[in-house]
Protein backbone atom coordinates (compact mmCIF):
# COMPACT_ATOMS: atom_id res chain seq x y z
CA UNK A 1 0.00 0.00 0.00
CA UNK A 2 2.81 2.36 0.87
CA UNK A 3 4.51 1.59 -2.45
CA UNK A 4 1.27 2.33 -4.34
CA UNK A 5 0.90 5.62 -2.52
CA UNK A 6 4.44 6.61 -3.46
CA UNK A 7 4.05 5.47 -7.06
CA UNK A 8 0.74 7.18 -7.76
CA UNK A 9 1.22 9.95 -5.19
CA UNK A 10 -2.02 9.02 -3.45
CA UNK A 11 -2.68 11.43 -0.60
CA UNK A 12 0.28 13.59 -1.63
CA UNK A 13 -0.34 17.28 -2.29
CA UNK A 14 0.93 18.31 -5.70
CA UNK A 15 0.54 22.05 -5.34
CA UNK A 16 3.92 22.97 -3.95
CA UNK A 17 4.35 24.28 -0.43
CA UNK A 18 1.16 26.34 -0.61
CA UNK A 19 -2.02 25.53 -2.52
CA UNK A 20 -2.70 29.07 -3.67
CA UNK A 21 -5.66 28.07 -5.84
CA UNK A 22 -7.35 26.28 -2.95
CA UNK A 23 -6.57 29.10 -0.51
CA UNK A 24 -8.11 31.73 -2.79
CA UNK A 25 -11.09 29.48 -3.59
CA UNK A 26 -11.85 29.02 0.11
CA UNK A 27 -11.46 32.76 0.72
CA UNK A 28 -13.91 33.47 -2.12
CA UNK A 29 -16.37 30.92 -0.73
CA UNK A 30 -16.16 32.51 2.72
CA UNK A 31 -16.67 35.97 1.27
CA UNK A 32 -19.64 34.71 -0.74
CA UNK A 33 -21.29 33.63 2.51
CA UNK A 34 -21.60 37.19 3.74
CA UNK A 35 -22.21 38.77 0.33
CA UNK A 36 -25.32 36.60 -0.15
CA UNK A 37 -26.90 38.15 2.95
CA UNK A 38 -25.24 41.56 2.58
CA UNK A 39 -28.05 43.46 4.26
CA UNK A 40 -27.53 41.47 7.44
CA UNK A 41 -23.74 41.21 7.38
CA UNK A 42 -22.67 44.58 5.96
CA UNK A 43 -25.50 47.05 6.60
CA UNK A 44 -26.83 45.80 9.94
CA UNK A 45 -23.59 46.75 11.81
CA UNK A 46 -23.83 50.24 10.32
CA UNK A 47 -27.40 50.63 11.57
CA UNK A 48 -26.33 49.55 15.07
CA UNK A 49 -23.50 52.10 15.10
CA UNK A 50 -25.83 54.87 13.94
CA UNK A 51 -28.33 53.98 16.66
CA UNK A 52 -25.60 54.21 19.31
CA UNK A 53 -24.51 57.56 17.92
CA UNK A 54 -28.07 58.91 17.81
CA UNK A 55 -29.05 57.75 21.30
CA UNK A 56 -25.91 59.11 22.96
CA UNK A 57 -26.13 62.39 21.07
CA UNK A 58 -29.77 62.88 22.08
CA UNK A 59 -29.15 61.78 25.66
CA UNK A 60 -26.17 64.07 26.25
CA UNK A 61 -27.15 66.96 24.02
CA UNK A 62 -24.73 69.85 24.23
CA UNK A 63 -23.84 69.18 27.87
CA UNK A 64 -20.88 66.97 27.02
CA UNK A 65 -17.67 68.97 26.64
CA UNK A 66 -14.90 68.46 24.13
CA UNK A 67 -12.84 65.25 24.23
CA UNK A 68 -9.24 65.27 22.98
CA UNK A 69 -9.97 68.68 21.51
CA UNK A 70 -12.98 67.54 19.47
CA UNK A 71 -16.71 67.41 20.08
CA UNK A 72 -17.95 64.26 21.81
CA UNK A 73 -19.76 63.09 18.67
CA UNK A 74 -16.58 63.40 16.58
CA UNK A 75 -14.63 61.57 19.29
CA UNK A 76 -17.27 58.84 19.48
CA UNK A 77 -17.69 58.09 15.77
CA UNK A 78 -14.34 56.32 15.04
CA UNK A 79 -14.74 54.15 18.14
CA UNK A 80 -18.21 53.01 17.08
CA UNK A 81 -16.99 52.22 13.57
CA UNK A 82 -14.03 50.07 14.60
CA UNK A 83 -15.96 48.40 17.42
CA UNK A 84 -18.49 47.23 14.86
CA UNK A 85 -15.72 46.08 12.53
CA UNK A 86 -13.92 43.85 15.01
CA UNK A 87 -17.07 42.32 16.48
CA UNK A 88 -18.24 41.37 13.00
CA UNK A 89 -14.82 39.87 12.28
CA UNK A 90 -15.32 37.54 15.23
CA UNK A 91 -18.86 36.78 14.12
CA UNK A 92 -17.74 35.70 10.66
CA UNK A 93 -15.01 33.30 11.77
CA UNK A 94 -17.06 31.65 14.48
CA UNK A 95 -20.14 31.28 12.29
CA UNK A 96 -18.06 29.69 9.52
CA UNK A 97 -17.32 26.67 11.70
CA UNK A 98 -20.57 26.58 13.64
CA UNK A 99 -22.73 26.51 10.51
CA UNK A 100 -20.48 23.87 8.93
CA UNK A 101 -20.73 21.75 12.06
CA UNK A 102 -24.51 22.11 12.29
CA UNK A 103 -25.07 21.35 8.60
CA UNK A 104 -22.52 18.53 8.57
CA UNK A 105 -20.58 19.89 5.59
CA UNK A 106 -17.38 20.61 7.49
CA UNK A 107 -16.02 17.42 5.90
CA UNK A 108 -15.85 19.31 2.59
CA UNK A 109 -13.04 21.42 4.01
CA UNK A 110 -11.44 18.62 6.03
CA UNK A 111 -11.15 16.35 2.97
CA UNK A 112 -10.02 19.10 0.62
CA UNK A 113 -6.30 19.26 -0.27
CA UNK A 114 -5.85 22.24 2.02
CA UNK A 115 -3.36 22.51 4.84
CA UNK A 116 -4.09 24.02 8.25
CA UNK A 117 -2.14 27.09 7.13
CA UNK A 118 -4.36 27.60 4.10
CA UNK A 119 -7.67 26.98 5.87
CA UNK A 120 -6.90 29.20 8.85
CA UNK A 121 -5.55 32.01 6.68
CA UNK A 122 -8.46 31.90 4.21
CA UNK A 123 -11.16 31.95 6.90
CA UNK A 124 -9.50 34.70 8.94
CA UNK A 125 -8.77 36.82 5.86
CA UNK A 126 -12.42 36.52 4.82
CA UNK A 127 -13.33 37.82 8.27
CA UNK A 128 -10.89 40.71 7.75
CA UNK A 129 -12.41 41.40 4.32
CA UNK A 130 -15.89 41.63 5.83
CA UNK A 131 -14.56 43.88 8.58
CA UNK A 132 -12.80 46.26 6.17
CA UNK A 133 -15.91 46.51 3.98
CA UNK A 134 -18.03 47.38 7.02
CA UNK A 135 -15.49 50.02 8.01
CA UNK A 136 -15.42 51.51 4.52
CA UNK A 137 -19.22 51.68 4.28
CA UNK A 138 -19.50 53.12 7.79
CA UNK A 139 -16.94 55.86 7.15
CA UNK A 140 -18.71 56.87 3.92
CA UNK A 141 -21.98 57.26 5.81
CA UNK A 142 -20.54 58.86 8.96
CA UNK A 143 -18.73 61.65 7.11
CA UNK A 144 -22.13 62.97 5.98
CA UNK A 145 -23.43 62.97 9.56
CA UNK A 146 -20.41 63.90 11.68
CA UNK A 147 -17.58 66.35 11.10
CA UNK A 148 -15.01 63.58 10.86
CA UNK A 149 -11.46 64.66 10.01
CA UNK A 150 -9.04 62.26 8.33
CA UNK A 151 -5.48 62.74 9.58
CA UNK A 152 -3.65 59.55 8.60
CA UNK A 153 -5.22 56.69 6.62
CA UNK A 154 -2.25 54.40 7.40
CA UNK A 155 -3.19 54.15 11.07
CA UNK A 156 -6.83 53.56 10.17
CA UNK A 157 -5.97 50.65 7.91
CA UNK A 158 -3.28 49.37 10.29
CA UNK A 159 -5.66 49.17 13.23
CA UNK A 160 -8.53 47.84 11.14
CA UNK A 161 -6.43 45.09 9.58
CA UNK A 162 -4.51 43.80 12.60
CA UNK A 163 -7.44 44.30 14.96
CA UNK A 164 -9.79 42.37 12.67
CA UNK A 165 -7.17 39.69 12.08
CA UNK A 166 -6.65 39.13 15.79
CA UNK A 167 -10.36 39.09 16.66
CA UNK A 168 -11.03 36.93 13.59
CA UNK A 169 -8.48 34.47 14.98
CA UNK A 170 -10.37 34.42 18.28
CA UNK A 171 -13.51 33.65 16.31
CA UNK A 172 -11.71 30.83 14.52
CA UNK A 173 -10.59 29.33 17.85
CA UNK A 174 -14.06 29.73 19.35
CA UNK A 175 -15.63 28.09 16.31
CA UNK A 176 -13.39 25.05 16.75
CA UNK A 177 -14.10 24.84 20.47
CA UNK A 178 -17.84 25.51 20.52
CA UNK A 179 -20.32 22.69 20.01
CA UNK A 180 -23.45 24.86 20.10
CA UNK A 181 -24.36 28.50 19.61
CA UNK A 182 -24.75 28.97 23.37
CA UNK A 183 -20.99 28.54 23.68
CA UNK A 184 -20.31 31.29 21.14
CA UNK A 185 -22.81 33.57 22.87
CA UNK A 186 -20.96 32.99 26.16
CA UNK A 187 -17.69 34.19 24.64
CA UNK A 188 -19.39 37.19 23.06
CA UNK A 189 -21.37 38.25 26.14
CA UNK A 190 -18.78 37.61 28.84
CA UNK A 191 -15.50 38.35 27.06
CA UNK A 192 -15.83 40.38 23.88
CA UNK A 193 -18.62 42.75 24.84
CA UNK A 194 -17.10 43.74 28.22
CA UNK A 195 -13.67 44.24 26.66
CA UNK A 196 -15.11 46.37 23.86
CA UNK A 197 -17.32 48.55 26.08
CA UNK A 198 -14.48 49.06 28.59
CA UNK A 199 -11.96 50.02 25.95
CA UNK A 200 -12.50 53.73 25.56
CA UNK A 201 -15.18 53.75 22.88
CA UNK A 202 -17.33 56.18 24.87
CA UNK A 203 -14.71 57.88 27.06
CA UNK A 204 -11.01 58.51 27.55
CA UNK A 205 -9.32 56.12 29.97
CA UNK A 206 -8.12 58.95 32.22
CA UNK A 207 -11.68 59.04 33.56
CA UNK A 208 -11.24 55.53 34.99
CA UNK A 209 -9.81 54.65 38.41
CA UNK A 210 -6.09 53.96 38.28
CA UNK A 211 -6.56 50.18 38.63
CA UNK A 212 -8.88 50.01 35.62
CA UNK A 213 -6.58 52.26 33.64
CA UNK A 214 -3.83 49.67 34.10
CA UNK A 215 -6.15 46.93 32.88
CA UNK A 216 -7.12 49.00 29.84
CA UNK A 217 -3.48 49.26 28.81
CA UNK A 218 -3.38 45.50 28.10
CA UNK A 219 -6.88 45.38 26.63
CA UNK A 220 -6.47 44.69 22.87
CA UNK A 221 -9.72 46.52 22.13
CA UNK A 222 -8.35 49.71 23.67
CA UNK A 223 -5.30 49.73 21.41
CA UNK A 224 -7.34 48.84 18.32
CA UNK A 225 -9.71 51.73 19.01
CA UNK A 226 -6.96 54.14 20.06
CA UNK A 227 -4.90 53.66 16.89
CA UNK A 228 -8.00 53.74 14.68
CA UNK A 229 -9.20 56.97 16.31
CA UNK A 230 -5.72 58.48 16.00
CA UNK A 231 -5.92 57.96 12.24
CA UNK A 232 -8.96 60.26 12.17
CA UNK A 233 -8.29 62.78 14.92
CA UNK A 234 -4.51 62.79 15.18
CA UNK A 235 -4.90 62.56 18.98
CA UNK A 236 -4.01 59.54 21.11
CA UNK A 237 -5.59 58.41 24.36
CA UNK A 238 -2.72 56.08 25.29
CA UNK A 239 0.70 54.81 24.27
CA UNK A 240 0.36 54.76 20.49
CA UNK A 241 3.72 53.10 19.81
CA UNK A 242 3.07 50.29 22.27
CA UNK A 243 -0.22 49.56 20.50
CA UNK A 244 1.48 49.57 17.09
CA UNK A 245 3.81 46.79 18.29
CA UNK A 246 1.21 45.03 20.43
CA UNK A 247 -1.43 44.44 17.74
CA UNK A 248 0.73 42.54 15.19
CA UNK A 249 2.08 40.33 17.99
CA UNK A 250 -1.46 39.50 19.09
CA UNK A 251 -2.47 38.82 15.48
CA UNK A 252 0.44 36.43 14.92
CA UNK A 253 -0.15 34.61 18.22
CA UNK A 254 -3.89 34.34 17.51
CA UNK A 255 -3.27 32.93 14.05
CA UNK A 256 -0.60 30.50 15.36
CA UNK A 257 -3.05 29.08 17.90
CA UNK A 258 -5.75 28.83 15.20
CA UNK A 259 -3.32 27.04 12.90
CA UNK A 260 -2.21 24.59 15.57
CA UNK A 261 -5.70 23.72 16.77
CA UNK A 262 -6.95 23.10 13.24
CA UNK A 263 -3.85 21.08 12.40
CA UNK A 264 -4.43 18.67 15.31
CA UNK A 265 -8.13 18.52 14.47
CA UNK A 266 -9.28 19.99 17.78
CA UNK A 267 -12.95 19.00 18.19
CA UNK A 268 -13.43 18.51 14.44
CA UNK A 269 -11.72 15.16 13.92
CA UNK A 270 -12.56 11.97 15.77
Amino acid sequence: MVELQKRYKIGVRQFGKINYVGLVALWIRECSRFFIVWAQTLLSPLVSSLLFLSVLTLALGNDRGDVLGYSFVTFLAPGLIVQSMILQSFSHSVSSFMISKMQGNIVDVLYAPLSAFEVSLAVIMAAVTRSILIGFISVLVFIFIVELPLKNIFFIFYSGFFGSFFIGSLGFITGLWATKFDHTATVTNFILQPLSFLSGVFYTIDRLPEFFQSISLINPFFHIINIFRYGFLGKSDGDLYFGIIYLPILAIVGWAISYYLYKIGYKIKS
